[in-house]
């Protein structure tokens, strides 16, 4: 995946402005999102466009406003043109065309792939070593459960043999706004996180959707699922990971990067021995201070919620009662009532992933 650095042009003559054009299309590494040639046209340029850097001749770069980075460029070297990029804080000044190759290399070390995203939300990594343990259940009525609290929540379906996110939440093949997580990776070093949110599928519930990718989409590096879910951190307050069972290097990736994970276990003994052996096989990520037990579907049985403790050395952090109405809401795409039990449940549980944000965020 190529590193493009997004850029708007603002410079005045167009004999000028052709040759700059020309010469960055030609790098292969830079994308020119809009051009300008006066204060109004870059002033709204960069405020919707989000552009990594901005190229502007002296007399404009003052428009350029923070934090956006800002390169000065001149048909020749001036006091006047100096005066002017010094005044407007631009971070590199150049003469063209005597420094394009200068100018080049000023442009490419802002590639998006060079930002370091100041994370806001919490990654959460919902993950299920077992099939049928409702991991997907939890995942999108958690996602339900942050926006009822006025938490800006995106649900990033990141399993690579995923597609039950969207068949929960009734979304259908080619509906409008859908783009799949194969789809946006393509693009994530261009995107930013604003344009990533502009991207999301909207469930009627408050939260947005990124759903897997499709089954012959191309596989996807685990770079760039992390540089996606970075993307929505960046962007929202709470990021969930819908996480596919088998440990391959995309699903290692989002528990090593997530803030929590929660492991999800159905009351029988093949779910419990399968989260020992997933917490063996992921003993050297060192993520096990990180993770939460949740029970779900809890009903009496011989084994008990508090068997939890008894195996894995900690009671589980959120028990969810078995609702027998889930199955049928999930065939016709809809999430269970608020008010219900299950629902409550998990409402609990959103709260104390939120308390401990806000623990962790006074300890910082």
């Amino acid at each position: 995946m190529n590193q493009l650095t997004r850029v708007v042009l603002a410079v005045d003559a167009p004999e000028v402005l052709d040759e700059i054009l020309h010469f960055l299309d030609r790098s292969g590494s830079v994308r020119v999102l809009a051009t300008a040639d006066d204060a109004r046209q870059l002033s709204e340029a960069t405020k919707q466009l989000e552009p990594d850097v901005v190229i502007a001749e002296p007399r404009l770069a003052s428009h350029v406003a923070a934090p956006t980075p800002c390169i000065a460029i001149a048909s020749r070297e001036s006091v006047t043109a100096l005066r002017a990029a010094i005044a407007a804080g631009v971070r590199a000044f150049t003469v063209w065309p005597v420094e394009r190759d200068e100018l080049l290399r000023h442009v490419r070390s802002y590639a998006a792939t060079g930002r370091v995203f100041e994370r806001r939300a919490q990654v959460i990594a919902v993950h299920g070593s077992r099939g049928g343990a409702g991991c997907t259940f939890l995942a999108t009525h958690l996602a339900r459960a942050f926006a009822e609290r006025g938490r800006s929540s995106v649900l990033i379906d990141v399993d690579p043999y995923g597609g039950d996110v969207e068949t929960i939440l009734g979304i259908t093949d080619g509906a409008d706004g859908v783009h799949p997580m194969s789809a946006l990776v393509d693009v994530v070093d261009e995107m930013t996180p604003g344009g990533l949110m502009d991207a999301l599928f909207t469930h009627p519930a408050g939260f947005g959707v990124v759903v897997a990718s499709p089954p012959d989409a191309l596989s996807v590096s685990p770079e760039s699922v992390c540089r996606l879910v970075d993307l929505a951190a960046a962007a929202s307050d709470t990021v969930i990971l819908h996480t596919g069972r088998a440990l391959d290097e995309v699903t290692r990736s989002c528990l090593r990067t997530a803030d929590v994970i929660l492991e999800v276990l159905s009351l029988d003994v093949p779910a419990f021995r399968a989260a020992v052996r997933t917490g063996a096989r992921l003993a050297a990520d060192a993520v096990d201070d990180r993770t939460w037990f949740v029970v779900n579907r809890a009903s009496r049985g011989e084994v008990l919620p508090a068997d939890v403790e008894r195996v894995f050395g900690r009671p589980a952090n959120a028990v969810i009662p078995l609702d027998g109405s889930v199955p049928r809401l999930q065939d016709h795409g809809r999430l269970l009532g608020a008010r219900s039990r299950a629902a409550r449940a998990v409402a609990r549980l959103a709260a104390q992933l939120l308390a401990e944000t806000d623990r962790l965020a006074g300890v910082a």
